[in-house]
């Protein structure tokens, strides 16, 4: 799992059938507690995270499993907002 900040969100209008229906965001990767200068574009299922948002991210086999479809051009997917305490 990674850390990451919302900073945008992508609109795309003609996608993969299998992805239509998702929200993709704009993810900044978080190191240290740091912003890096990473970005990685992640898939919003639902839980609708929105901007300035911080949120666990999976990547890889564990995206697609998170999605619920193994088979999904997805590799990064949303899967939690961290709470600010």
């Amino acid at each position: 799992m990674q850390k990451g900040k919302v900073v945008g969100n992508i609109v795309s209008t003609n996608k993969f059938d299998a992805l239509r229906g998702y929200k993709f965001l704009e993810i900044r990767l978080i190191e240290e507690d740091r912003l890096t200068d990473r970005f990685i574009v992640a898939v919003d299922r639902s839980i609708s995270a929105g901007i300035g948002e911080e949120v666990l991210v999976v990547t890889g086999s564990s995206a697609r499993v998170a999605v619920g479809d193994p088979n999904a051009p997805v590799d990064a997917v949303v899967v939690g907002i961290i709470d600010k305490t």
